[in-house]
């Protein structure tokens, strides 16, 4: 127990070396927004509180621990029509080989394409743009003892606007707990990288070194320079309660607190009631106390089936985005 909460505590200290020591608001500081978006319909159904969630691949998203306590190999994709028609897409396989867990991610997020408009031409001019992001993770898990577990997972990650783009490294890392009365207790930290800056075709110009000086070369090749900035560095910490209803059925109550690097600290629940271990029917809050949030309500639920030895999960999650609309998840899973 020492050691576990001596790494609880060089998590909460790196979670707050990451922070922007300015006072203004963060929000709109950091790039690879596309690396906050929840993969896993069976999490969003609960708000998205995730940190103690174990059992399918994609828990490492929330927790890298969570491989550690991965009881059989597996196969999950999840699809979402994002807001404004945005494709995001989110892919993992995960191996168990004895104590261990090894597993590969890819992340995929595509606007479509989007005409490119101007002062002089509002209406467009005849050109298309998009914007993409990718982020690829590789991770390793292992179950240290029968009630601790810890993983880390290592991610490149690229964000592409038209013909300019920037490339990272970040790494997550997390631990979960069992405790005695059957509780999990679970922290990870995510995105941890340095900082990267836009480069590309789009930022090369021509440009006249003095305006007022006439038979001068007044188109020289030159290049804009952009900002580096961060990734939006994640801290989640969270319990997780099973509870038996009945030899039928059963309940798991979840809350995660979360800080980010880039917006304020709120905490988010929710539920899980499944019977007889086929259907799940789910509901949670998003988010909540985080300023001027835009998220809320979400629910949910799922079914699993067994075929000649093979698991198949399905979830399916919708979120609340205020005015923006809401967000559909479905995640399909093969467990063998």
């Amino acid at each position: 127990m020492k050691r576990i909460g001596q790494i609880l505590i060089l998590l909460c200290a790196i979670a707050l070396a990451a922070q922007d020591a300015h006072a203004q608001t963060k929000t709109g500081t950091t790039v690879g927004q596309f690396l906050l978006i929840e993969p896993s319909a069976r999490v969003a159904g609960m708000g998205n509180a995730g940190v103690t969630t174990a059992g399918e691949p994609i828990a490492a998203y929330f927790n890298p621990g969570a491989m550690g306590r991965l009881p059989q190999s597996g196969i999950q994709v999840t699809h979402s029509r994002w807001l404004a028609d945005i494709k995001y897409n989110f892919g993992i396989a995960a191996i168990r080989i004895g104590a261990n867990t090894v597993m590969l991610a890819v992340t995929t997020l595509d606007s479509g394409d989007i005409a490119v408009r101007t002062v002089d031409q509002p209406l467009g001019t005849g050109e298309l743009y998009n914007v993409s992001d990718l982020a690829i993770g590789l991770g390793f898990g292992r179950t240290i003892t029968d009630r601790f577990s810890a993983g880390v997972v290592v991610k490149f990650v690229r964000e592409r606007i038209w013909n300019s783009s920037l490339s990272n490294a970040a790494l997550d890392f997390g631990v979960m707990y069992q405790l005695p009365f059957n509780a999990y207790i679970g922290a990870s930290l995510s995105n941890f990288g340095a900082r990267s800056a836009f480069d590309g075709r789009d930022l090369r110009i021509r440009f006249d070194a003095d305006t007022d000086e006439f038979g001068d070369n007044s188109n020289l090749p030159a290049a804009l320079e952009t900002e580096a900035f961060g990734l939006p560095v994640f801290f989640r910490v969270g319990v997780g309660y099973p509870i038996e209803v009945s030899p039928n059925s059963s309940l798991l109550l979840v809350a995660d607190a979360f800080h980010p690097s880039d917006n304020t600290e709120s905490i988010s629940f929710g539920a899980e009631w499944t019977f007889m271990d086929i259907f799940s029917a789910r509901a949670g809050y998003q988010n909540l106390f985080l300023q001027d949030s835009n998220v809320g309500l979400t629910l949910g639920a799922g079914i699993d089936a067994s075929f000649s030895g093979f698991g198949v999960e399905f979830d399916y999650a919708w979120n609340d985005y205020d005015m923006l609309g809401n967000t559909q998840r479905f995640t399909l899973g093969i467990v063998f």
